[in-house]
């Protein structure tokens, strides 16, 4: 992948978590219920949280998407929904629900491991600053 379509992904990714988001954060009864959760209770409490963090992880990625700690941040985030999800199958009334989030999850991972991973091959650095900005005294 070369440095520009890894910052188009990066983009993208951002884009895609800010909606995402969004939708955790206002619909979380929503999409309990449509996992075959309880919407009352634990559930939508996480989404929502899950909500929150998918915010944050996009607008990280929108202010920086060459930057491949920001697609590092989804990629532990995936992990996170993977184990909510795992954890959610046991008790949802909707188990194929569950099991095509978790496939969703994990597409996810790995478009998101394979942006983060091109970034970092690109620029040899997991925080890369643009040359002049390393010393922070100014000299």
């Amino acid at each position: 992948m070369t440095a520009s379509a890894a910052k188009q992904t990066g983009l993208g990714l951002g884009v895609f978590s800010l909606a995402l988001g969004a939708a955790e954060i206002f619909a979380p009864e929503r999409i309990a219920r449509a996992l075959g959760l309880d919407e009352h209770g634990t559930a939508k409490t996480v989404i929502r949280a899950f909500g929150f963090r998918e915010v944050a992880a996009g607008v990280m990625l929108l202010r920086g998407p060459a930057v491949s700690f920001n697609a590092w941040n989804r990629v532990l985030g995936d992990t996170m929904d993977t184990a909510a999800l795992l954890a959610g199958l046991r008790m949802s009334k909707r188990p194929g629900a569950i099991l095509g989030s978790l496939a969703l999850v994990g597409a996810c991972a790995a478009l998101d491991r394979w942006t983060a991973s091109a970034l970092d091959e690109e620029t040899g650095e997991v925080l890369p600053l643009d040359k002049g900005q390393s010393d922070i005294s100014g000299r």
